[in-house]
């Protein structure tokens, strides 16, 4: 019997679901939801050759892209251009949701499943921070697969 991949990944008080990895999707894309507790989010980070956006599905976060503050809810697209410094943190009192897409998405598969915690199959709850994450390990996984992190008081605003 062939083992299932984890499809679900608990990283930086996130929690993504996987409905398509790039290897499902012809190595085109892939599609994850992204649910965030209050307070957390990604850190500035960039990359290039990954295309990436965002829906909001629920709650209130703040994005920024490229210097740009924007202040989104549910129904707001968020554009990513290639290359971009961007983050964002969810803002609003509960968790929000996002829906992610990433093009041709390698990049983003290999840096979520490493550097996330596999979470059941049906997990729906932000966990409980179990301690620091290895920032160090998470940075040079970043590293090596062409992404970079950048510290939140050397990001462009």
């Amino acid at each position: 019997m062939e083992q299932t991949r984890p499809r679900i990944y608990h990283l930086f008080g996130n929690l993504l679901t996987f409905h398509a990895f790039p290897a499902e999707t012809g190595d085109k894309y892939a599609i994850v939801e992204i649910k965030t507790a209050p307070g957390a989010g990604a850190p500035p980070n960039h990359h290039a050759g990954e295309e990436e956006s965002f829906f909001v599905l629920e709650g209130e976060f703040e994005f920024m892209v490229d210097g740009q503050t924007l202040g989104v809810r549910a129904g707001d697209f968020v554009k990513v251009p290639d290359g971009a410094v961007h983050a964002f943190t969810c803002k609003g009192p509960q968790a929000g949701r996002l829906l992610c897409i990433n093009a041709p998405g390698a990049m983003h598969d290999t840096f979520f499943t490493e550097a996330g915690e596999a979470m059941p199959d049906g997990t729906t709850e932000i966990p409980e921070p179990d301690g620091l994450p290895d920032i160090p390990e998470i940075v040079a996984l970043a590293d090596r697969i062409g992404m970079t992190i950048l510290a939140p008081d050397h990001a462009p605003t």
